[in-house]
């Protein structure tokens, strides 16, 4: 699946629109370094690239990339960078309510886009494609997010608000191995 968004990317060279896809079990090492480059920015030590998170991240997008009713990754590929932005998208099941008939919840991450590409519309247009993606393929009527002080208006111009009810977060230790 390519989506053109019709969109001119800002500073292409070409003036050509971003063109976005979706991503294949051969982009697994790429979602990554993506996940791996947004963890970074956000200040997290994501250590090299023999760090053993990562082999657990491929694992975890390898084993979800054949489930596509309930998971979606996009992404945008440059010619000279390869792959520079992408959006994931998954689908958590919930308890039905009357707001939430289907009881599935959609759920955005994984937004990154290489620091050498910012600010020409890829990272909007991989979101674009994932809420297309959830809206068109799946039965989600909720979606949600985390978002960054630097991606909040991104997310706040395609309908994104605060829940109606705080959000709160539990964090426990690891057990030990």
């Amino acid at each position: 699946m390519t989506v053109s968004t019709g969109r001119t990317a800002a500073g292409s060279a070409d003036g050509s629109p971003v063109r976005v896809r979706r991503a294949t079990l051969a982009d697994v090492g790429e979602l990554v370094r993506m996940r791996a480059l947004m963890l970074a920015d956000m200040g997290m030590d994501v250590g090299d690239d023999r760090a053993p998170w990562r082999a657990d991240a491929a694992r975890w997008f390898t084993d979800r990339m054949p489930l596509t009713d309930e998971f979606a990754a996009f992404l945008v590929e440059d010619a000279e960078l390869g792959v520079v932005a992408c959006a994931v998208g998954a689908c958590d099941a919930h308890a039905p309510s009357p707001a939430n008939p289907s009881g599935l919840h959609g759920h955005v991450s994984n937004v990154a886009t290489d620091p050498r590409r910012r600010r020409r519309g890829h990272a909007r247009a991989c979101v674009e494609a994932l809420l297309a993606w959830f809206h068109q393929e799946t039965r989600v009527t909720v979606v949600n997010l985390n978002a960054t002080g630097d991606g909040a208006g991104l997310y706040e111009s395609f309908g994104f608000a605060p829940p109606r009810h705080p959000s709160l977060q539990l964090r426990t230790a690891l057990p030990q191995r």
